[in-house]
């Protein structure tokens, strides 16, 4: 077994990642999508509507960064996930990510939902696991950019190309209300760090 996601080629290691986040709850069923860089301008991204506990690496599909569109399939008949659009957008504004994971966690839901309706970050808490993000500093204030959750996925993507373009988030990582996190990183282990390490502060706040 590889120590390390990075060890394993991008499908392989995502093939892991899926079945790990589904055993733990974080993508019941069909829901939640993954993603990592094939190169410079392109990434592999889940295709839409499997069971994540059950991926193979001949369910995802090849997409163009620029402009989401399919390269790609493993096989004709699949499809993109509804969140590639969002993705993409993340990959665009920062050249750095070569991951970017999605789930659907019952903490992220609930600490989302004790925020106030217009808020448009939650604040986490200091504890320890913070440093997961690189923040170094005693009793940190750092935030958590929330997002409306939209019928329309290019909607949502909109949204955080638009709020991102202003002004670079200090967490590597978004939650979209009534719905899930999404974390990126430069590496896809540095990425699966950040997922566990956001769960971790968003099942604190939960439980409070």
């Amino acid at each position: 077994m590889a120590h390390s996601f990075d060890d394993l080629p991008p499908r392989a290691a995502l093939v892991e990642i899926a079945r790990d986040f589904h055993a733990r709850g974080w993508m019941a069923g069909t829901a939640g999508n993954l993603s990592a860089r094939a190169d410079e301008a392109h990434f592999w991204i889940t295709a839409s509507g499997l069971p994540k506990g059950r991926l193979q690496e001949s369910d995802f599909i090849l997409v163009r960064a620029a402009d989401a569109a399919v390269i790609e399939r493993g096989r004709a008949e699949l499809a993109p996930s509804a969140e590639t659009a969002i993705h993409a957008a993340l990959y665009d504004l920062f050249p750095d990510a070569n991951a970017c994971l999605h789930g659907h966690t019952v903490s992220a839901c609930l600490a989302a939902a004790r925020t106030a309706a217009k808020a448009a970050t939650l604040r986490l808490p200091p504890l320890e696991m913070i440093k997961g993000f690189d923040v170094w500093e005693q009793r940190p204030r750092a935030d958590l950019a929330l997002f409306a959750n939209h019928l329309d996925v290019a909607r949502v993507a909109r949204d955080v190309r638009a709020r991102f373009q202003k002004s670079r988030p200090r967490i590597t990582a978004l939650l979209v209300r009534d719905h899930g996190p999404t974390v990126w990183g430069t590496s896809l282990q540095q990425a699966y760090n950040r997922f566990e390490v956001l769960e971790f502060l968003l099942n604190y706040l939960a439980r409070r």
